[in-house]
């Protein structure tokens, strides 16, 4: 899909590039032998959330949780590739201005669709801003300077401060537990923090080290690497940016973002469980269920 010189110097050019712009990337990068990717042409950073040991020495099952970036740009191989999961449910957590600007999931029959916004926290309105003023200097004052880390911790803070946010995690860990649900696949935007958090939780809660429960947090970079090269690439040739550089922090996952939402979990509740119970509101036989379901022999 071609993209004129002309939209490329608005904001909504800037939307439309990163649009676009095809995820699958032309050699895949290495990834962690633990981590089992389903590999799509159409999303970049999907994969099987089973397969890790707990602390017990269980592993949690395959094939029933999974997390994305969107998936509105599917194929039709990719289609086929996801109807072979099964999945019974698709949690989206965008916001409406991202299924705005990316579209709406493009799935196989029969997996129910239930839109969860998360807030970003404003995060992808500031970034179209930026990048669609073409103003280096705009730019350099809106992200430089450690500006963009920061507004990423801070989206970070509202996945433990926000009711609403709390509300929309705690419904999907539910719906996890739920046998009715089917296998489920959890997404946002580019799979990394919405997400990222989420299933940082999931398996943190069915008893997985935090070791492991980190390393597929940071798995993203991972994934996601030659895409946001390619983002960024872009952005520069298309002349929307002189320094693309500078979003490198919004498109990465960082142990800082995730130890900010852990501070800030110890500053608002004290401890995770109290976030989990209090916090998100699950009960012990919830929590007991999630487990039950998705590791054998809990």
């Amino acid at each position: 899909m071609p993209v004129s010189r002309r939209a490329l110097l608005t904001t909504t050019g800037a939307a439309a590039l990163l649009s676009v712009l095809p995820a699958e990337a032309s050699a895949r990068p290495r990834v962690p032998d633990a981590i089992r990717q389903i590999p799509l042409q159409g999303a970049v950073n999907v994969r099987d959330l089973g397969g890790y040991v707990t602390y017990d020495g269980a592993r949690v099952r395959h094939g029933l949780a999974y997390r994305s970036d969107h998936l509105a740009k599917l194929t039709d191989a990719d289609l086929t590739t996801l109807a072979g999961l099964g999945l019974g449910t698709v949690v989206d957590l965008r916001i409406p201005l991202e299924v705005q600007n990316d579209g709406a999931d493009r799935l196989p029959a029969g997996p129910v669709r239930i839109a969860r916004p998360v807030t970003d926290n404003g995060l992808f309105g500031q970034l179209m801003a930026a990048i669609g003023s073409r103003d280096p200097v705009r730019q350099e004052e809106m992200l430089g300077g450690g500006r963009a880390a920061a507004f990423m911790r801070e989206v970070y803070r509202t996945f433990v401060t926000d009711a609403a946010n709390r509300a929309a995690l705690a419904a999907t860990l539910r719906d996890l537990a739920d046998r009715r649900r089917g296998p489920l696949l959890l997404h946002c935007t580019s799979g990394k923090d919405r997400t990222g958090w989420t299933s940082y939780l999931l398996l943190t809660l069915l008893g997985v080290p935090e070791s492991s429960a980190r390393a597929d947090y940071l798995a993203s970079n991972t994934f996601r690497a030659a895409y946001d090269a390619r983002v960024r690439e872009g952005l520069k040739q298309g002349g929307l940016m002189r320094n693309p550089e500078l979003i490198v922090p919004l498109q990465e996952v960082r142990t800082e973002y995730l130890d900010t939402a852990l501070g800030q979990v110890r500053t608002s509740y004290g401890s995770l469980f109290r976030y989990v119970s209090v916090g998100l509101g699950l009960e012990p036989r919830e929590l007991a269920a999630l487990r039950v379901r998705l590791v054998p022999g809990a």
